[in-house]
């Protein structure tokens, strides 16, 4: 006798009432998107390394010398901290460097973020004569070591008498081939050519697209490119060295002449440098939700 197949469910048929209540069930019930303890481990001993050497800063810099070298060395932070702080400060201008790489850091960051923008919405969208050849120039820049501008650069501050002034470090680096070529390529892909368009519809010049238009849209990549151009500006040491001088330095010059002598200070360079570091740190502090709530934007819009 011959035997009948089971029925097979037709293609175009809706799934059973069952299936749509496991999968919302497996959805709603299942814990595979939430973190495990195996992830928190592994945040959590990426947070103590990473906090860890600030953490030894602070220690170091409220320790002598001898107590840092004693065995086992210290873990925790004591009152001789205020003291190394004060020996920082006659030893080197401290506060007037933290002004100064506070004027430079964000005019550089300024100027960075503007005209980057700018140039990357140029590359980017509009259409002009040798486009290619310009943007293969600017990232050609970066393949040349810093080194070898060196020279011609300090001959032409020198030529300017700009030595040992401010503007002898903000200027050579208002722009970079790196922020022209960041700006570019998020606005490629986050900018749509209709919104162009339409402001050109609706009449209104290339600066008032850039202004109403292309800026709100770039505005998550201008926060990151900035938070990079303050870091990198706050940190350069080799060219302020070069260009100015211990009378008018920026951080790094100054923390250069902190704990000199036949044995270095090392509780007192430590000091400086957390007195360094501590603008930075209040910065983010503040503006660390803005900058993160930026670039989740961005991401969820691109």
């Amino acid at each position: 006798m011959a035997t009948l197949a089971p029925p097979v469910p037709d293609a175009g048929r809706s799934p059973s009432p069952a299936a749509p209540a496991t999968r919302r069930r497996h959805r709603g019930g299942s814990k595979a998107g939430k973190p495990g303890p195996v992830t928190y481990t592994l945040l959590t001993l990426v947070a103590l390394v990473s906090i860890f050497p600030l953490y030894w800063t602070l220690v170091a810099g409220s320790h002598t010398n001898a107590e840092i070298a004693a065995t086992p060395p210290p873990f925790l932070p004591n009152a001789s901290l205020f003291d190394n702080f004060q020996a920082a400060l006659e030893q080197a201008p401290i506060g007037k460097a933290i002004l100064n790489s506070v004027l430079v850091a964000g005019s550089i960051t300024v100027g960075t973020v503007l005209f980057c923008t700018l140039a990357g919405f140029a590359f980017a969208k509009l259409q002009f004569r040798g486009k290619g050849v310009l943007l293969g120039l600017v990232i050609g820049t970066m393949m040349v070591p810093t080194q070898l501008a060196v020279i011609p650069l300090f001959m032409m501050i020198a030529e300017l008498q700009w030595v040992n002034q401010l503007q002898a470090v903000i200027l050579p680096t208002l722009v970079s081939a790196f922020g022209v070529f960041f700006m570019r390529q998020y606005l490629i892909s986050a900018l749509p050519n209709e919104l162009l368009e339409a402001g050109r519809v609706d009449g209104a010049s290339t600066f008032r697209i850039f202004w109403s238009i292309v800026v709100p849209v770039a505005r998550p990549a201008m926060a990151v490119l900035a938070m990079l151009t303050f870091l990198t500006a706050w940190n350069e040491f080799f060219w302020p060295l070069i260009a100015l001088t211990t009378a008018n330095p920026t951080v790094q010059v100054a923390l250069a002449g902190l704990g000199s002598g036949y044995v270095p200070q090392r509780s007192v360079i430590m000091a400086g440098t957390l007195l360094g570091t501590l603008p930075v740190l209040i910065v983010f502090t503040i503006l660390g939700k803005q900058i993160v709530g930026g670039i989740m934007q961005g991401a969820v819009k691109g």
